[in-house]
């Protein structure tokens, strides 16, 4: 496995352009985020991931997280790297000053975790949830709850977890059977089982604090009686220090196709009846706060497909040059050339670059847009929210993809695990899974954010797309062609019909954002010749592709029931 060289200049390029930093740092706010702030954050965390995470980034895939006497343990190195990267601050970037955060743009610290997850995807799943659990406690705690967690989670001497899933309740949340019963100082009972906690239980935090959705008695069916709480891995004393163990426990580990060094956990609460919790926000609105974890979480993950395709992009990058075989075709020379010669290496090699660096484009004008929201700006909320489902589905399927072209570059070598291009192709595969799969995503896109001002937000953004981007018509094609079908989708189509169409018009919508944030980008000249050429393999190939799905995001879903369900699947 090659080492990771963090893309600092490209980084900085997307800051700079596609969220936009300059003009947050205008306000009063973000005013510390400076263009030297900028590029001494991007340089440190690129230097610390690089000299810190990476290393551990192949001991981790090959030893994994393992369970012993109910206690989880990681290989040797990661608790020393975990207590380095809490020492330099770098999990507090964007917290709220008030509670030791330094205050600055989520676009910073969405470059923080770029950089950790292209070192090291599965370690970076560590704060990349204790994120989450910021977010909700930040939004729906009270202030008791803020004054006891919030200062340690953004330190990141505490860590954090969603607890969701349940054997049974998966993406319906609202099968799920976790109880929770009122005990005495206003604490709750609680009590049941969740399963694919991601870092349920490790020894690398002082404490570890879980958000668990629950039942209260008597609460409504479904997701309209589902509450929040706290629940400690340790109750915490009087003084902040942790304190004796909760009733909580890791029952097993989930043995897993990739991410071998986060450790997926069952986790049991309540074995003893003992197990304490305190509820967030109000009694039977605790998706409201979880959705503000899960919000925080999927541009997180959209995040991560950035950093596994950049991650396997260079792997692919240097093999290419290194690896030896055949002379080029029509060269006059029948010397042997390094296989970065050869056109479809070539064409693997541009197709991984322009897809990472739009994905990379999309990431960061999201993030902007979240910080633009965050200062109250009118529009910028609801675009964010609209581009977050694009972020999340698109981005990890690009993941996938750059993944699976670094394996093939490397040809057989790629199949044999010693090379290390096969990791990547598995850790990669998970990000269309969790935090609501991409089908998820899509069907959210078409059903709630397609509502959104009667449609408006999304046509304004494809129209922005379509006055933009007169030098790259291709690019304009697919934001009208996307506009089209929203207006369709939200006039005509069944909810069948957007449904059936919902993947395609997703993608479809993605590759058109994507790409016009890789034009502003080589309009600006900083990415010099490089970045035109990309720009333009993007707009060329990758978005005609993504018209070409015009017929499946309107086909309906007529074809889709044509078998029924014995005949289809039986």
């Amino acid at each position: 496995m090659t080492d990771f060289t963090a893309p600092t200049a490209d980084q900085v390029l997307a800051i700079r352009v596609n969220a936009g930093i300059e003009e947050l740092a205008s306000h009063d706010r973000f005013a510390a985020a400076s263009a030297d702030m900028v590029e001494a954050i991007v340089e440190g965390i690129g230097q610390f991931a690089a000299g810190e995470w990476a290393p551990l980034n192949r001991k981790g895939d090959l030893e994994g997280a393992r369970l012993a006497n109910g206690t989880v343990s990681l290989p040797a190195g990661f608790a020393e790297a975990y207590q380095a990267y809490v020492e330099q601050g770098w999990n507090a970037i964007s917290g709220d000053p008030d509670f030791g955060g330094q205050g600055l743009p989520f676009t910073l610290a969405s470059n923080v975790i770029e950089n950790l997850g292209s070192a090291n995807m599965a370690f970076t799943l560590l704060p990349l949830l204790t994120v989450g659990a910021i977010e909700a406690i930040s939004h729906h705690g009270s202030d008791a709850q803020k004054e006891t967690y919030l200062a340690r989670l953004i330190g990141g001497e505490w860590s954090g977890t969603m607890n969701l899933t349940e054997p049974q309740a998966g993406s319906d949340v609202g099968a799920l059977r976790t109880t929770a019963v009122p005990a005495a100082d206003g604490k709750w009972l609680i009590k049941g089982t969740k399963i694919f906690i991601t870092w349920g239980e490790h020894d690398l935090a002082r404490n570890v604090i879980h958000l668990v959705l629950a039942r209260t008695p008597g609460a409504p069916a479904g997701t309209r009686g589902i509450s929040l709480f706290i629940v400690p891995k340790y109750h915490v004393l009087a003084d902040g220090s942790p304190g004796p163990r909760n009733d909580l426990r890791c029952v097993s580990l989930e043995h897993k196709l990739g991410i071998m060094a986060s450790p997926t956990c069952v986790m049991s609460f309540g074995d003893n009846d003992e197990c304490l919790g305190e509820m967030i926000g109000a009694e039977n609105e605790g998706i409201k706060a979880m959705f503000t974890m899960m919000n925080s979480a999927r541009i997180n993950v959209g995040n991560q497909g950035v950093q596994i395709a950049e991650r396997a992009l260079q792997q692919a990058r240097r093999y290419a040059r290194e690896r030896i075989q055949s002379t080029r075709a029509g060269s006059a020379s029948k010397d042997p050339v390094a296989i970065v010669e050869h056109p479809d290496v070539r064409r693997m090699l541009l197709r991984m670059r322009a897809l990472t660096e739009g994905a990379r484009a999309l990431l960061y004008y999201t993030a902007g847009q979240v910080d633009r929201g965050a200062l109250g700006l009118p529009g910028a909320q609801a675009r964010a929210d609209c581009l977050v489902p694009m972020l999340k589905a698109w981005g990890t399927d690009v993941g996938c993809e750059v993944a699976s072209l670094g394996v093939q570059v490397h040809g057989g070598m790629g199949f044999i695990e010693e090379t290390g291009a096969a990791q990547h192709y598995r850790d990669a595969r998970i990000a269309p899974i969790y935090e609501g799969t991409n089908g998820i995503q899509a069907a959210d896109l078409v059903t709630r954010k397609l509502g959104y001002e009667s449609g408006g937000v999304l046509a304004s953004l494809f129209a922005e797309i379509e006055r933009d981007c007169g030098d790259a018509p291709e690019l304009a094609e697919l934001a009208a062609t996307c506009a089209g079908i929203a207006r369709w989708m939200a006039q005509d189509a069944s909810l069948d019909d957007k449904l059936a169409g919902s993947t395609a018009f997703c993608t479809m919508s993605a590759v058109a954002v994507a790409g016009w944030q890789l034009q502003r980008q080589a309009r600006d000249g900083a990415g010099g010749e490089a970045k035109s050429v990309v720009a333009r393999f993007f707009a060329q190939q990758i978005a005609t592709e993504a018209l070409g799905l015009k017929t499946a995001a309107t086909a309906g879903a007529s074809l889709l029931y044509a078998l029924d369900a014995e005949a289809l699947a039986g």
